[in-house]
C-alpha cells in the first residue's frame, strides 16, 4: 500500500531537512516520491510536525532487576489478565512498555543492562513488548572469565573473541560495563572503588578493565562504544571520577550512561553541589565520548541497578524501606525504591544538574535523552522533561519552588538556551541512530524503515510529546491521538560480529568445569522465542 502524509513540517536531521513537505511509504519503508501514481491513503498533516519515530538508547523494561523491582513493590502494580509472562502483568508491564511508549512516538527501546546467564529471561520479556523493535546490551566487567584473562595476561585478540562470543550467544547489540571491577570487589567486602583501585584475587584496576573492553570493542568494530555506568555513581564530588574517566578513554570511543549521577561538587554547606558545567566542558571538549543523562524527575520511583557496591549504600535511603540486593554471578543486582522530593536540597540540585548539562553541552550528536528509567524518572516523564528543555519559563516555575540554597548552588537560572524541534529530534533520533549504526532508522530518508511519528504543535509542549497525532511502525498505521490503533510485534536488534571460534571450546571447558553444564544453555536461541524471525541485523564496520 502506496501512504502519503502531506503537507507536514519535516524535521529530519539525519539528511538535512526541515521544511514543508511530503513523506512517502510503501512496503514498510520511506520511498522517493512515485511518478504518475496516486498514494492509497492519504493523511493530511499539514500544521503538524513530522519526524522519524524516536529511538531510547537507554531503559532498563526487562530482565532479571525489572522483574524482582515489581516483587518487590506490589503497591505500584496492577495486575491484568493478558496472554504474557507472569512477572509481565506488573506496571509496568512489559506490555504496556510497548503501548505507552508507542503512543508518544517511539518505536526503538534499548535495554541496557542485561546480564549474560539473564539473556534468555530478558529477551523471552522483550518478545512479549508489542510494537516497538528492542534491544539488549550484555553486561560484561565482574565476570571471572574476563578478569581471569586479564590478570593472566592474555592477548587482547583473545578478550575479543569472548566479548563476541558473549555477543552473538546472548543476541544483543552491544556491550555495557557496571562500576568496571566494583561488583567483583564487593564480595571481597569493599564498600568503596575508583577507577584505580584493585581488585582483589585479580590485581585489576577499574581502568584496566574499561579499557580492555574499550579495546575489543574497536577491534570487532561494534558499531557502539563501551557503554559504561562509571565508578562513584552518586557521591559528592564524584565530577572528578567522571573526568579522570573521559581522560582514561585515550581519545577511544566510549559512551557514559546517565552522566547527571556523575555531576556532583562537593561546594556549600552540606558538601553537595552541581559541578554540570566542569562536566559539560570536559565533554564539549573531548569529541570521542557521547553521554546519556538521567535526568531526574520529582516524584516515587525506583533504583535499580547492577551496581550493588552503590545500591548497598543506598538502602539507608529507601522509600518506602525496603530493598533487595542480591550478589549472584558477576554483577548482581540491587534494588532500591526512592522517593525524589521538590523540598529536598539533594534532590533539587540532581534534577536542575541534569537540565544543566542537556543545555551546556553543545553537539546535540553526543548528548542523549534518557532518566535511566525508572532510576531517575519513569519513561512516562520525558513529555515533561521535553518541556522544561523548550521553556526557560518552565523551568524557572520550578525553580521558585525548590530550596532556593540548593538553586545558588547550580548554574541553572543563568541558562537562557531553549531546545527546538530540530535539537530534540536530533537528540531522540539522527543522534541514537549514529551512536548505534542504524543505517534504516532515525531519519526519513528513502530507503529507511517507516517509522514515523506525527504531532500537533501547541503551547502545551508536553501534551503534544504524551500523545502523538499518528505513528507508522514499519508503516503500520499503530498509533491515532495517542492511542493504539494497531497492534504489531517489533524485532529484536542485535549485532554478530566476526571472531575466532576457538574461544567457544575455552568457554565449554570453562562452564564445565565451573557450573557443571553447556555453555550453550546460556544462548538465545531463536527457535525458542515465541515471535517469528525475532531478530534483525545490526552491521558491524567491515
Amino acid at each position: 500500500m502506496l501512504t502519503l502524509l502531506k503537507g507536514g513540517r519535516v524535521i529530519d536531521p539525519y539528511n538535512g531537512r526541515d521544511e514543508i513537505g511530503d513523506v512517502w511509504i510503501e512496503d514498510g519503508h520511506i520511498v522517493a516520491p512515485p511518478k504518475s501514481r496516486q498514494a492509497d491513503a492519504t493523511h493530511d498533516v499539514a500544521g503538524k510536525i513530522v519526524m522519524a519515530g524516536a529511538i531510547d538508547i537507554h531503559s532498563h523494561i526487562a530482565g532479571g532487576n525489572v522483574n524482582t523491582a515489581r516483587l518487590l513493590l506490589p503497591e505500584l502494580h496492577r495486575a491484568r489478565m493478558a496472554p504474557m509472562l507472569p512477572l509481565g502483568t506488573a506496571k509496568w508491564s512489559t506490555y504496556e512498555t510497548g503501548t505507552i511508549y508507542a503512543g508518544m512516538g517511539f518505536t526503538t527501546v534499548v535495554e541496557p543492562a542485561v546480564a549474560p546467564h539473564q539473556a534468555l529471561q530478558a529477551h523471552l520479556e522483550l518478545s512479549d513488548i508489542p510494537i516497538i523493535d528492542k534491544a539488549t546490551l550484555t553486561i560484561l566487567g565482574n565476570d571471572d572469565f574476563l578478569l581471569s584473562l586479564l590478570r593472566d595476561g592474555e592477548s587482547s585478540a583473545a578478550v575479543a573473541d569472548y566479548v563476541a562470543a558473549t555477543l552473538t550467544a546472548t543476541n544483543s547489540l552491544g556491550l555495557k560495563c557496571i562500576n568496571p571491577g566494583g561488583a567483583e570487589a564487593f564480595k571481597f567486602n569493599a564498600r568503596t572503588f575508583g577507577l584505580d583501585d584493585v581488585v582483589p584475587f585479580y590485581g585489576l584496576s577499574s581502568r584496566q578493565i574499561m579499557q580492555a573492553l574499550q579495546q575489543a570493542l574497536v577491534d570487532l568494530k561494534v558499531p557502539h562504544p563501551l557503554h559504561l555506568h562509571t565508578n562513584n555513581l552518586g557521591v559528592p564530588g564524584n565530577v572528578a571520577t567522571a573526568l579522570a574517566t573521559i581522560e582514561a578513554a585515550r581519545g577511544m570511543p566510549l559512551h557514559l550512561a546517565h552522566m547527571q549521577f556523575y555531576g556532583y561538587g562537593s561546594e556549600g554547606e552540606l558538601g553537595f553541589s552541581s559541578a554540570a558545567s566542569t562536566l559539560a566542558a570536559a565533554v564539549n571538549a573531548t569529541p570521542n565520548v557521547t553521554i546519556d543523562i538521567g535526568q531526574v524527575m520529582f516524584g516515587q520511583t525506583v533504583t535499580i541497578s547492577s551496581d550493588v557496591l552503590r545500591q548497598y549504600s543506598a538502602t539507608g535511603s529507601a522509600k518506602p524501606k525496603k530493598s533487595v540486593i542480591y550478589d549472584g554471578d558477576a554483577n548482581g543486582g540491587g534494588i532500591v525504591p526512592y522517593l525524589y522530593r521538590e523540598g529536598d536540597f539533594v534532590n533539587a540540585i540532581q534534577w536542575a544538574c541534569g537540565l544543566e548539562l542537556f543545555l551546556l553541552i553543545t553537539d546535540a550528536n553526543r548528548i542523549f535523552f534518557t532518566t535511566d528509567h525508572p532510576n531517575g524518572a519513569p519513561f512516562t516523564a520525558y513529555p515533561d522533561i521535553f518541556a522544561l528543555l523548550m521553556s526557560r519559563d518552565k523551568r524557572t516555575e520550578v525553580l521558585s519552588r525548590v530550596p532556593q540554597g540548593a538553586v545558588a548552588l547550580t548554574s541553572l537560572p543563568s541558562i537562557t538556551r531553549e531546545y527546538d524541534f530540530n535539537d530534540i529530534a536530533k537528540m531522540t533520533r539522527a543522534a541514537p541512530a549514529k551512536l548505534f549504526g542504524f543505517k534504516d532508522r532515525g531519519q526519513l530518508g528513502e530507503g529507511a524503515v517507516a517509522d514515523v511519528a506525527v504531532y500537533s504543535p501547541g503551547e502545551d509542549i508536553a501534551k503534544m510529546f504524551r500523545r502523538a497525532h499518528l505513528v507508522f511502525k514499519d508503516g503500520d498505521l499503530v498509533v491515532r491521538d495517542g492511542e493504539i490503533s494497531h497492534y504489531r510485534w517489533g524485532k529484536a536488534l542485535k549485532v554478530r560480529p566476526e571472531y575466532d571460534k576457538a574461544i567457544n571450546k575455552r568457554l565449554a571447558s570453562y562452564y564445565e568445569h565451573h557450573y557443571g553444564v553447556s555453555h550453550n544453555m546460556f544462548a538465545v536461541p531463536e527457535h525458542i522465542l515465541p515471535r517469528n524471525n525475532p531478530f534483525k541485523e545490526v552491521a558491524c564496520a567491515l
